[in-house]
């Protein structure tokens, strides 16, 4: 409780600045290389590989009576604009996407929007306040091929609207980037538009194997997130969140574009968040009491680091707080973040945020200042917690490891897992530990074998296999893909098509298993940045990712569009860690993608049961070049989901541990295996799902439909805090159901140690800045 009144107080402070500051201080802008002063950062943005029209192009044609005005707020300093109802601009493309903009304010009304003779939306124009060059509309996943568009004055306005001005400032083409099995094929989509003038189209790609029908997997393209998905993480039943860099996305916020957005796992809408600092490649953890915090960032962008430099409030020492939102509407929940009185004690960009037993964060490693594979310069070999902690003498401040020291350059970004025994499991570059962070001892396991490394920007990934009475809750790690690239070579020395590592090793974390070392198996196809996603099953989807390369863009020599990798694996493999050694992948009866999920994308487990991916952006903004920005969701759903499911009647909204509770479900009276898994989908970003977990719980059948459920022994086995249940039975899980897992509270408070880390630490201190 203390911890939350410490976050109300905060949130007091913050209601109040944003009373004197509504006008987007935070908001230095956009600035070009070799600028020093910065420009507004509006929605309008040509993307490479995309063409921008301006209203006054001979391309096009207008009917009835418009109004051409100029001014140095429109594009190109003209706008043509209309009051006259049954007015019409009509455009003809080619391409797979368009955008229009123009201004809103309260005088503006209500347009048509027509695509190829079909009225798919219907835009509202009006704002409360003045606002230029505004994405008014987009859609981006149409098939390659000639399209109209057609906006019409409809003549009618909301109640509070001044008049009913429709203007078009200027339109903007995608021309049609898709992947090569979409432009061989020209595979239609089929789209299904939203009425809401913010609301992204949805799409509708069913892509199953020929056994779709026998209870197979399918794949189904359905929904767009409106902000580039680079980092995601489920908040409820209903909603995950996404969080991106700040970029030219084509959600908006407060007349910008937004780069934080609620996704609805239900319609399919998206809600932008308004985020301060720019949470580039930041990284995420629940805590005990449900609230979410994001941490870190990129320093603010200075000089010539590229064509589309940003003046953003600093990130690097942030701490992102976002309360526990479970309702389905949306409408209020909010980031919320105030460097002067809540950060972290220093900055990191790639860092790594894991809860432990405690039901506290632990922030491990990353950069100090940007930079892409680590050095001893910009490297941050320590870890703090959140909320800070007086530990080791540290008093709030960061605790040195030497492991970070000694796994330079390749450590970005570490694999981290809390172990049933309260210690951490952490993997970088080539080597593995874990460590006692309440005794700050490091115990060095083997090396992983054959000089594979699997974190940034050789990034592997990892999963804490299933934890159950059956093995004594006995640890074992997978660590699978990464690559044999060698992290000292300059980055003008590695191509992007340097062969990915098909390498999985496989540990238990016993006495036997530590010295018995780690176990090689071969994925079927080599991947650099995969994700591998729990199922309730204790089945393991890996996922995304390409078979050459390494992470980032721009570096390496040989770049495809700005990707520093190529080949992307288009088909995920199913791994069972209970069958032999052989016999554990496959691919049978998986569907193809023929979207490239390359750098910064994701996957998770959702409550449906279905498989989440999103993103990838091997880009420094939106592109629509080759391997450009990707906003197209997919849904990797499993043979179960067509199956008769199990289903929770009544569940307790928390669970103590070792405590009893009684659980009432519907299930076949003929089932021969029962089991309850309790499961954590993890904060996913960079390939890491450091707090991915299933425990499966101690379970007895009582009366029909009644089951007694005991709760995990401790916060080793299962960090206190949020976590999603779902039966299994005979093998069929039911959907999930969101619970809270020891007493709801937030972890500690040390004021101490806050208030020493405040007295110690600069605000945003690597801000050099001076406009």
């Amino acid at each position: 409780m203390v911890f939350q009144s410490f976050v109300i107080c905060t949130l007091v402070v913050f209601v109040l600045a944003a009373q004197v500051f509504a006008t987007d201080k935070a908001w230095n802008g956009r600035t070009t290389p070799g600028s020093t002063r910065p420009h507004p950062f509006t929605p309008y943005y040509v993307p490479p590989g995309a063409k921008g029209y301006d209203s006054s192009s001979p391309l096009l044609c207008y009917s009835g009576q418009w109004k051409e005005s100029f001014s140095s707020r429109y594009i190109q300093k003209s706008l043509q604009s209309t009051t006259r109802t049954n007015a019409a601009m009509t455009f003809t493309f080619t391409g797979t996407g368009i955008e229009w903009f123009g201004n809103t304010d309260r005088r503006h009304g209500i347009a048509k929007v027509y695509l190829d003779g079909k009225l798919l939306q219907q835009v509202d124009a009006w704002s409360a306040r003045t606002m230029s060059q505004q994405r008014l509309f987009w859609i981006f996943d149409l098939p390659l091929a000639k399209h109209t568009l057609k906006i019409v004055n409809s003549g009618e306005r909301r109640d509070g609207s001044f008049g009913n001005i429709i203007d078009v400032d200027a339109l903007v083409v995608s021309l049609g980037q898709r992947s090569h099995q979409d432009i061989q094929q020209n595979v239609p989509v089929q789209n299904n538009m939203v009425a809401s003038t913010n609301q992204p189209p949805l799409s509708d790609l069913a892509v199953a194997s020929p056994d779709s029908l026998n209870g197979q997997w399918t794949l189904l393209q359905k929904g767009n997130t409106g902000v580039h998905a680079m980092q995601l993480a489920v908040i409820s039943e209903s909603h995950a969140i996404i969080v991106d860099k700040v970029e030219h996305n084509p959600l908006t916020i407060s007349g910008h574009p937004a780069w934080g957005a609620l996704y609805n796992l239900k319609t399919h809408s998206v809600k932008p968040l308004a985020i301060q600092s720019n949470s580039f490649c930041a990284g995420g953890t629940f805590l005990s009491n449900g609230t979410l915090i994001n941490v870190g960032g990129n320093p603010v962008v200075e000089d010539n680091t590229s064509a589309a430099d940003f003046g953003d409030l600093d990130g690097l020492q942030a701490v992102r707080i976002f309360e526990p939102c479970e309702s389905d509407d949306v409408e209020k929940c909010a980031i919320y973040e105030n460097h002067s009185r809540i950060r972290m004690a220093s900055p990191r960009w790639y860092t790594t945020a894991l809860r432990i037993s405690d039901g506290s964060a632990m922030i491990i490693g990353g950069s100090t200042k940007g930079g892409w594979i680590n050095n001893s310069t910009t490297n941050n070999p320590t870890i703090e917690y959140f909320p800070p902690k007086n530990i080791h003498g540290s008093n709030g401040l960061p605790i040195h490891l030497p492991f970070l020291v000694d796994t330079l350059n390749s450590n970005l970004f570490p694999i981290a897992f809390s172990l049933p025994d309260g210690n951490i499991f952490m993997a970088a570059n080539r080597d593995a530990m874990i460590y006692n962070w309440k005794t700050n001892s490091e115990q060095r396991l083997p090396r992983i074998p054959n000089g594979v490394r699997v974190t940034y920007p050789m990034t592997g990934t990892a999963l804490l296999l299933p934890l159950s009475t059956d093995n004594n809750y006995a640890p074992e790690i997978l660590l699978c893909g990464g690559s044999t690239v060698d992290d000292t070579r300059p980055g003008y020395d590695i191509s992007s098509q340097e062969p990915a590592s098909a390498q999985c090793s496989r540990m238990l974390l016993t006495e036997d298993g530590i010295a018995a070392g780690w176990q090689v198996e071969q994925m079927p196809q080599a991947r650099i940045m995969p994700d591998v996603v729990l199922l309730p099953t204790g089945q393991v989807l890996i996922v995304n990712g390409g078979a050459t390369g390494i992470s980032g863009y721009g570096n390496v020599k040989g770049q495809v569009g700005f990707s520093n990798a190529d080949h992307p694996v288009f088909t995920p493999v199913l791994y069972d860690p209970t069958m032999p050694v052989g016999q554990r992948f496959t691919t049978s009866g998986l569907p193809t993608s023929e979207i490239a999920r390359l750098y910064h994308s994701v996957a998770t487990l959702t409550p449906s049961g279905s498989i989440m991916v999103a993103g990838s952006n091997p880009n420094l903004d939106r592109s629509e070049v080759a391997y450009g920005t990707e906003y197209r969701v997919e849904w990797f759903n499993p043979p179960y989901m067509t199956a008769s499911r199990p289903k929770f009647v009544k569940v307790p909204k928390k669970i103590g541990f070792g405590k009893n509770v009684e659980i009432q479900v519907s299930m076949n009276d003929a089932a021969s295996d029962v089991r309850v898994a309790l499961m954590d989908y993890g904060y996913v970003t960079h390939a890491v799902h450091a707090n991915s977990r299933l425990v499966y719980l101690t379970t007895t059948q009582l009366d029909d439909g009644v089951l007694s459920v005991v709760g995990p022994p401790d916060g080793n086995i299962y960090p206190p805090g949020p976590g999603w249940l779902h039966l299994v039975v005979d093998g069929i899980p039911s959907e999930g159901i969101k619970v809270m897992i020891g007493d709801g509270k937030g972890p500690s408070v040390d004021l101490g140690a806050i208030q020493n880390l405040l007295s110690k630490t600069d605000v945003d201190q690597y801000d050099k800045h001076e406009y």
